[in-house]
């Protein structure tokens, strides 16, 4: 029988010290700006919102990162919630937040920069004089490391019906192996799933900021284009792990854990696998629900025609958990339906025969 995870427990704000102690200590210094990143054609200013919070002990220096998809917008609360806290809760370091990276895909929904279709998580580590997508990733990495960095949370959402979980880039050399392994470590303190990217994406922030020596992980918290409080709560409490962690922050009245069959919630690392594909056109029936636990040679869909006929079963390659279903209920040949933390070291080529035809 499948596993199914119990429910997701809102975590708590980390407990405050003693008022006498509150007294002693000097207040957090908030700060609320804006970094420019171009003027319209109508003369008007179009920003990026900056948010800092400094404590008066020196410390870790954190950055949380958000909607660098326009339309992966829960990253926002996550670091609205989270600096509603800090100022009562930072003990030393500081943290910074650019909580609207892509605001012009934000205003029309759109994962891309809207006016020039350009990723902004494929354009770094950017040009100052290249094209707007380049300009952009220039001025954020820049400043990011202007400050330097330890560590760097950039906050994402995934599909629909889909469990959070942490992504760890590939590793970008020995030459930055101190980075990696940090990263690798702080991702086993978050309380998700820990799964290792398989695509070598060079141009993204977080593997930039790996190939300067900073830490950096990527958070993968539920369904896009709303604000999820579920999702939230999940990721406010990772990040206090995290604070916590790096002490500059008070340990939490209870570490968040997101609750995981087996052995998947003890921060071994993962491998991301989105295969087997489907090898026939048709509608989707799916027959693993995310976050639970499926096993080699398991079907976890069906592909059925308009009539529900059954057309192929496919098959899991690996033991592996499930991160998430496809957004879509219509498949065609070679694409992904569902994606998975797999636990072992070798997934099969594509083209290997994982389903079952009629």
């Amino acid at each position: 029988m499948l596993q199914k995870p119990k429910p997701v427990q809102t975590p708590r704000a980390p407990k405050s010290s003693a008022k006498s102690s509150r007294v002693q200590t000097p207040p957090v210094k908030m700060s609320y700006s804006f970094l420019k990143i171009l003027t319209g054609s109508d003369l008007s200013r179009r920003r990026l919102p900056l948010m800092s919070a400094t404590s008066h002990n020196p410390g870790p220096v954190v950055w949380l990162t958000a909607c660098v998809h326009g339309d992966e917008v829960g990253g926002i609360a996550i670091v609205q919630e989270v600096f509603k806290e800090i100022r009562r809760l930072l003990v030393r370091g500081e943290v910074h937040a650019f909580p609207l990276m892509n605001p012009i895909g934000f205003e029309t929904a759109s994962r891309n920069i809207t006016v020039s279709q350009e990723d902004l998580n494929r354009s770094f580590p950017g040009e100052s004089a290249g094209s707007l997508g380049k300009r952009i990733a220039d001025r954020i990495l820049t400043t990011i490391l202007s400050t330097q960095p330890s560590l760097v949370l950039d906050l994402h959402n995934d599909w629909i019906k889909s469990i959070p979980y942490v992504l760890v880039d590939r590793s970008p050399g020995k030459a930055h192996r101190a980075a990696y392994e940090h990263s690798k470590a702080l991702a086993k303190e978050t309380g998700f799933v820990v799964v290792g990217e398989t695509d070598e994406l060079t141009s993204s922030l977080t593997y930039n900021l790996l190939r300067h020596d900073v830490p950096a992980l990527t958070f993968e918290l539920g369904e896009p284009r709303v604000i999820n409080e579920k999702n939230v709560a999940q990721g406010v409490g990772a990040i206090w792990n995290i604070l916590a962690r790096l002490e500059m922050i008070p340990p939490p009245r209870q570490r968040f854990s997101y609750p995981l069959p087996g052995g998947y919630g003890r921060g071994r690392l993962l491998r991301y696998c989105d295969k087997p594909f489907s090898s026939r056109s048709g509608i989707i029936r799916f027959l693993a629900r995310p976050g639970e636990e499926i096993k080699k040679n398991q079907p976890f869909a069906k592909i059925v025609n308009a009539f529900g006929k059954r057309l192929e079963t496919v098959r899991a390659s690996n033991d592996a958990i499930v991160l998430g279903h496809s957004d879509s209920a219509v498949v065609f040949p070679g694409m992904p339906m569902m994606a998975f933390g797999v636990t072992r070291e070798k997934t099969p080529h594509p083209e290997s025969p994982h389903s079952e035809s009629n």
